[in-house]
């Protein structure tokens, strides 16, 4: 059975940010509304690392500032929306001239469909111990069987904090590559490409590590416009 979840999303149209602006996005509106919600910059008061999923992302999407949110997340981006005037990256001060809002309600969960998303930003899978284990994989199939594993987690992980738990078989057949990026000046292999599956996934969430800074973007290949209707 699939779970209904609240779903917004805010855009920028006119501004044109780079994919790497999107940490400095959480960074900015973490500390212009930090006092809040913790859920926008991921933090307690204490400082301390909210260890959850972020249910309020940041993304550049074809060099389009999003605000992407779930659940709770979801109403606080709307609260906000009025309350957005500029952003600011760097030392330079971005007036928004143009801001949209959409908020639905998306179901979640396993069907008997087939459906193709796409990661729109690079997917960063692998963690200290199974970055070793992927090394030591030298053939093609053997590595594709085990991303096969970590996206099937990271579909799991997402289900749990978004309170639904799939009774189902999730099925994935990942079709990825592997490339490099930069991550806290530090370079770390991560994977572009797409992925099929038979659940149905919110679009432009991120999947697997570095969420909150606008890692592992997905939209599907249908082509569906989240403005559209």
């Amino acid at each position: 059975m699939n779970t209904k979840v609240t779903y917004t999303i805010i855009r920028f149209p006119g501004l044109n940010f780079k994919v790497r602006d999107s940490v400095k996005m959480r960074g900015y509106f973490g500390n212009l509304f930090r006092d809040h919600s913790e859920l926008l910059h991921n933090h307690f008061q204490d400082g301390n690392l909210r260890y959850k999923y972020p249910l309020v992302q940041y993304k550049v999407i074809d060099n389009m500032p999003h605000l992407v949110s779930l659940n709770e997340g979801a109403s606080i981006l709307r609260d906000l929306f009025l309350r957005i005037k500029k952003i600011q990256i760097d030392s330079n001060i971005y007036e928004i001239e143009s801001k949209n809002l959409r908020t639905n309600y998306i179901n979640i969960g396993a069907t008997d469909d087939l459906f193709t998303y796409k990661f729109v930003t690079n997917w960063m899978a692998l963690n200290t111990a199974n970055f070793e284990k992927y090394k030591l994989l030298e053939h093609h199939t053997l590595r594709m069987e085990f991303m096969k594993s970590i996206l099937t987690g990271n579909i799991l992980s997402l289900f749990k904090f978004l309170d639904h738990f799939e009774n189902e078989k999730v099925l994935v057949k990942p079709m990825v590559r592997a490339t490099h990026a930069n991550f806290k000046d530090q370079k770390m292999i991560v994977f572009s490409g797409q992925f099929t599956t038979n659940v149905i996934l919110p679009p432009l969430v991120g999947l697997g590590k570095a969420v909150s800074r606008g890692f592992g973007t997905i939209i599907s290949t249908a082509g569906s416009d989240v403005f559209d209707n």
